[in-house]
């Protein structure tokens, strides 16, 4: 037995698909009679109508006998058996009609095939070994239940897929909870047209252990069979686990009865699908009409104690709307109630402002998930703004309460949207915001109406039973006030919710100020749009704002310089921001602890080692590129000088930045107190840095304020300075890197300067003849300081009618004109020469080395009064007629 129980266990369970009769069956108990589909459960003394339903072309004669057991121990006696002969007129017109006998457990119908002794051997069968039949009452009981939900799930997924709407993502998660039925999630992530299939694969497995449908069928039984039917449940090549039964009850009953057997008759359980008064009956074995003759047996419903559904409501807190068309009740907890018809008359129970009870009809729905209430009779009731609504019906023949649920009626409500959303709506993007009120059951439709006029649909969700989801569709719209048109079932026109819209504001990230300081650093972006700020009820001013790659830091200076003074570090608050357009956002504000701050001592600058630019700097102020600078600093905050601290140096734009350390050498301690700084601009900071620099002290990643610290120039190479015998004739000043000069004056005022151009590339310029031999630059990099130069002029001998050639380009000259500069002009020429002659016509030519010593550049007749000429490319000068 052992070894045939192994063998059945490895082979798959032949599958209930061969259609067998029908049978019609009625319960009756006291004045009300109910179809069997409609009754969980028998009790002593109900009356069964049953009428085995046989085609007129039945040839084989069946004995249709209805018995009553009373557990696996106990034999039933001869009395509790009732026969009906099919064949004869008086059974397939009237049926059998028998009375549930008091102490009966379980009912089983046979329809055996006539042969003599037919009656008599199927009752000693079955009060010869009771427990193997009272075992397959309730396997077949079992398997009917759980198979009625898994035909529920496979024909709700069906229709779904044939509709040819993509619903399947929705509803089969709500199937799956109604129906106790595991669903594969990852069926529900491929495309529509493969999720059917995939949800319905492995239709055994699907089904999930179900407690009362369990408890309906449960009944004592003991022995062998009872042990090896448990086994067979549990063994992993059934995939049961934590699932139904079913795939061990239809073999149980296969192995059990197929083992128990008689030289007339060998027994097959027959399926039962519950239809009205129908029994569809369906096999799987086919009958055999040869000896041992095949009996169908089927099992009718326990008769036990009404088992009622353990149904409770998904949320007890949710608040549904009593006027919704469409009012769904979510409940779970018992699959039977959306699988089979045991549930019937089911009505939703309302009590009316005057008392009086309402009762709206109610359906379960496995695809919406819990009872679907007809608000209809509603239309003319009066209802208060709250009513407590109570499911009701009757489970089988037993009056049965449900769940209740708090529901409320539409009424006028105060909306307002969420602290902190006052200024969320920014148009030009649909925005999300959350819209609160006493309860948001009630709303049907949200629509926005623009500050245009235009009205547009908003898509709302529910949070909570106060609070809903909006998202606005503000890409068309422009700034200005809004209206929220909210619709609530029953109600006859929307409740307008004025808003306002506003243009995008900017991103606030944070607020800092450090214990100490009369200001604060805003940081986001936009901040051009901040008005003030808020703080522990000081307010703070906009000052300077910067900003660094799309992102703003704007300095919030407080109107109250000794209130800031007190905050403590580590403080922490919520700061109100105040925008320009009165919207008023909120962020995370603290007090950090106090900055660094050293006090500059002195300085001085260790001029370059090799090098000779000719300029003499005529500012202290002024770093040359390529010199060192060493400048102390007294500590201040804190008051000595960590050995983690940095001294950072930068440009103004912090484009440009060093650090020093002592790590790195950068700085050294002279005490505590005192430290001297060392920086060498062209190694830190790179040969293009120039302008203003400024240090700041940096301790344990807090920085300190910027302070001055010198301007680094770089220097041009200004080798000679050539000027002609003829005072008419302009200066050459020569030399490398020009485009590093501003401008040259003969005169420290520069009331009469040469300009020079941006990027300029020669390497000789033309500038005013010095009177007195000296002449002044300004350099790119600080315009604002004059600067000597340290260079003698060379006085150039005279050469053949050099006069001559002078007065003539002061003759052709045209009337004096603004300055002006001219890169690109590799020869003079007198439309572009302020202040100068045209160029006389060129003298015979000179010798060869003549020439080659004139191949830089052509001077130009000069005024008196030191007027400039124009500047010359060194690129490829003029020659010109000189000694």
């Amino acid at each position: 037995m052992l070894v045939a129980a192994s063998v059945a266990v490895q082979a798959d369970p032949a599958p209930f698909d061969l259609a067998g009769p029908s049978l019609e069956v009625t319960v009756s108990r006291g004045m009300v009679t109910l179809p069997i589909s409609e009754v969980p459960n028998l009790a002593p003394g109900d009356q069964l109508w049953i009428k085995a339903e046989l085609p007129v072309t039945q040839s084989a004669q069946y004995l249709m006998v209805a018995a009553f057991l009373t557990g696996s121990t106990n034999p039933p006696p001869p009395s509790w058996f009732f026969r009906c002969e099919t064949w004869s007129r008086q059974c397939a017109q009237q049926g059998l009609t028998v009375t549930v006998p008091p102490g009966a457990q379980q009912v089983l119908v046979f329809l055996a095939p006539r042969t003599s002794g037919d009656f008599s051997t199927l009752v000693d069968a079955v009060r010869g070994r009771p427990g193997a039949f009272v075992r397959a009452s309730q396997d077949l009981n079992q398997a009917a239940l759980d198979r009625s939900r898994l035909q529920a799930y496979l024909s709700a997924i069906h229709a779904i897929d044939e509709s040819g709407q993509p619903r399947l993502k929705d509803v089969a998660p709500l199937l799956a909870r109604s129906l106790a039925i595991k669903v594969n999630d990852k069926c529900l992530d491929r495309i529509p047209e493969l999720q059917a299939p995939c949800l319905m694969q492995g239709e055994e497995s699907l089904i999930l252990n179900d407690g009362h449908s369990t408890s309906i069928v449960e009944a004592l039984s003991s022995g062998t069979a009872s042990d090896l039917a448990m086994e067979a449940s549990l063994t992993p090549q059934l995939s049961y686990g934590y699932y139904s039964p079913y795939i061990a009850s239809v073999l149980d009953i296969a192995r059990i009865l197929g083992s128990f057997r008689t030289a007339q008759f060998q027994y097959i359980p027959a399926l039962a699908t519950f239809k009205g008064e129908q029994l569809a009956l369906t096999l799987n074995a086919p009958p055999s009409f040869h000896n041992p003759k095949s009996v169908m047996v089927v099992a009718l419903p326990a008769v036990e104690e009404a088992q009622l559904p353990p149904l409770h409501a998904v949320d007890p807190k949710e608040i549904y709307c009593a006027r919704k068309s469409s009012l769904v009740l979510p409940v779970e907890g018992a699959p039977l109630v959306f699988s089979t018809a045991y549930t019937h008359g089911v009505t939703l129970k309302l009590m009316g402002e005057n008392g009086k009870t309402i009762d709206l009809p109610a359906r379960a729905d496995a695809e919406q998930g819990g009872f679907v209430i007809d608000t209809s009779g509603l239309r003319t009731a009066s209802l208060g703004n709250s009513v407590h609504g109570l499911l009701h019906g009757y489970w089988g023949f037993s009056a049965y309460d449900g769940p209740s649920f708090m529901l409320v009626n539409e009424h006028a409500q105060a909306w307002q949207l969420t602290s902190g959303e006052e200024g969320a709506l920014i148009v030009g993007r649909q925005d999300t915001v959350h819209l609160r009120a006493d309860t948001v059951a009630c709303i049907d439709d949200v629509m926005l109406r623009d500050p245009a006029g235009k009205a547009l649909k908003a898509e709302w969700k529910t949070v909570t039973a106060d609070e809903v989801e909006l998202k606005l569709p503000l890409q068309t719209a422009q700034p200005g006030s809004v209206t929220l048109l909210v619709k609530q079932y029953g109600a006859n026109e929307p409740q307008p919710v004025q808003l306002q819209a506003f243009s995008e504001a900017g991103r606030l990230d944070s607020f800092t100020i450090h214990a100490g300081d009369p200001q604060g650093l805003l940081k986001g972006s936009r901040l051009d749009e901040v008005a003030s700020l808020l703080m522990k009820g000081i307010e703070f001013m906009p000052g300077q704002l910067s900003s660094i790659q799309g992102n703003d830091e704007l300095s919030m200076v407080a109107q109250d310089g000794h209130a800031a003074l007190v905050l403590n570090v580590g403080d922490t608050a919520k700061a109100k921001v105040t925008l320009k357009d009165g919207r008023v956002m909120s962020l995370a504000a603290s007090v950090g602890p106090p900055r660094p701050s050293a006090t500059l001592i002195g300085k001085s600058v260790q001029p370059p080692s090799s090098g000779n630019s000719n300029i003499q700097l005529a500012s202290p102020e002024e770093l040359p590129q390529g010199a060192t600078l060493i400048f102390s600093m007294r500590a201040r905050m804190p008051s000595a000088f960590a050995h983690d601290e940095t001294v950072q140096v930068a440009t103004a734009d912090e484009s440009y930045s060093a650090t020093l350390s002592l790590s790195n050498g950068g700085i050294t301690l002279e005490n505590a107190r005192v430290a001297v700084a060392t920086l060498d601009p062209t190694k830190m900071l790179g040969s293009s840095a120039f302008g203003p620099l400024q240090f700041r002290v940096v301790a344990n990643g807090v920085a300190g304020d910027w302070q001055p610290l010198a301007t680094l120039v770089r220097l041009p190479v200004l080798k000679d300075l050539r000027c002609p015998s003829s005072l008419e004739l302009a200066c050459k000043l020569s030399g490398s890197n020009l485009y590093l000069v501003d401008s040259v004056s003969s005169d420290p005022q520069f009331n009469h300067p040469i300009q020079v151009p941006d990027g300029f590339p020669g390497y000789a310029l033309p500038v005013p003849r010095p009177p007195g031999g000296q002449i002044y630059v300004r350099l790119r990099d600080n315009p604002s300081v004059v600067n000597p130069v340290e260079l003698t002029a060379v006085q150039l001998p005279a050469f053949p009618d050099e006069s001559a050639h002078a007065d003539a380009r002061l003759a052709a000259a045209p009337a004096p004109s603004p300055p002006t500069v001219d890169s690109g002009d590799t020869q003079p020429s007198a439309a572009n020469s302020p202040q100068t002659s045209a160029l006389p016509p060129a003298p015979p030519a000179q010798s060869a080395p003549a020439q080659q010593q004139a191949q830089e550049i052509e001077p130009t007749a000069a005024p008196h009064d030191g007027a400039t000429g124009d500047l010359v490319s060194g690129d490829a000068p003029k020659v010109a007629n000189t000694p």
